[in-house]
């Protein structure tokens, strides 16, 4: 693919994704990723429907003896967050039975997710990992930097084909000491790595999105056919006509996904799960939704 092509479809990535952004992204986003802490703007005087827990009555004592009046703090929010986007550009996510890749949608899921924090003056960063590290792209804001980003989701040439997100966290968890967002974009077709998913979701707001194609859930029956697992090379022959082949297959399917589903309740995780050739939006805004709600209610 040429640079021309290249950047025709990222622009064409950030046309679609805008609307959506602006729309009701950027504005949920806010809702439910809230700053820091306070950072204290001024002191002024009281005014009816203040709290009388802000009034400042070390100020109130120095100033009141001139004028008579009480005296609050004000604060405003500290907005600003670090988000990291976390993506696995192993040999599977060059898959897809539909009108995308798993890669293409994690690119374009991601675009919406930058474009949102960088909307709401946040930092984003980006690391990719296949087997090992493939590229860390430190936080930081604005339009040109989310665009490299994406273009670095959709067309980076990584070193390895495997998956390890185990080393890819341990790598975050100690170059990002800043507790961040952290959205991990996979299809979760990896080994083992429960522990230090642990370790990140203790030092960070950690949201998984599973990724999926709807071929890797069912079988169709279209005779002997042979699988090739992209990441190994390794083949399998399987007569799909069978049907108690697909019925092993899909029930296989089920009890790894329900395997991880259970996993990342425990490890309390988020979760946003996006299939390729379906609309992403509404599982986004369900997630907003879902979040927004769970913080309304008190402690």
């Amino acid at each position: 693919m040429t640079p021309r092509e290249i950047l025709k479809k990222i622009r064409k990535i950030e046309l679609r994704t805008r609307g959506k952004v602006q729309a009701s992204f950027a504005g949920q986003y806010r809702s439910v990723f809230k700053g820091r802490g306070m950072n204290f703007e001024e002191v002024r005087e009281y005014q009816p429907g203040d709290e009388v827990r802000a009034i400042d009555w070390n100020v109130t004592a120095r100033l009141g003896e001139v004028r008579g009046d009480a005296y609050v703090k004000k604060f405003t929010e500290e907005r600003e967050l670090t988000v990291l986007l976390v993506v696995d550009v192993s040999a599977s996510g060059n898959f897809g039975s539909v009108d995308m890749s798993k890669r293409e949608l994690a690119a374009e899921v991601a675009c919406v997710l930058a474009f949102s924090a960088v909307r709401n003056n946040d930092k984003v960063g980006l690391l990719l990992f296949s087997d090992h590290v493939e590229l860390f792209i430190p936080p930081k804001k604005g339009r040109p930097h989310t665009l490299r980003m994406v273009r670095e989701i959709l067309y980076f040439q990584p070193k390895g084909r495997g998956t390890h997100p185990a080393e890819a966290l341990t790598y975050l968890n100690r170059v990002v000491h800043q507790r961040s967002v952290v959205f991990f974009l996979s299809d979760f077709q990896t080994p083992d790595f429960t522990r230090e998913l642990a370790m990140t979701a203790r030092r960070h707001d950690m949201i998984a999105v599973p990724i999926i194609d709807p071929r890797e859930e069912e079988l169709p029956d279209v005779g002997r056919i042979t699988l090739e697992d992209a990441e190994t090379g390794e083949q399998l022959e399987i007569d799909t006509s069978s049907r108690s082949a697909r019925l092993k297959f899909l029930r296989a399917v089920e009890a790894r996904q329900a395997a991880r589903t259970r996993e990342l309740q425990r490890l309390h995780i988020d979760t946003i799960e996006l299939r390729t050739g379906q609309d992403y939006a509404p599982g986004l805004r369900t997630f907003f939704r879902n979040r927004e709600r769970r913080l309304a209610i008190p402690a």
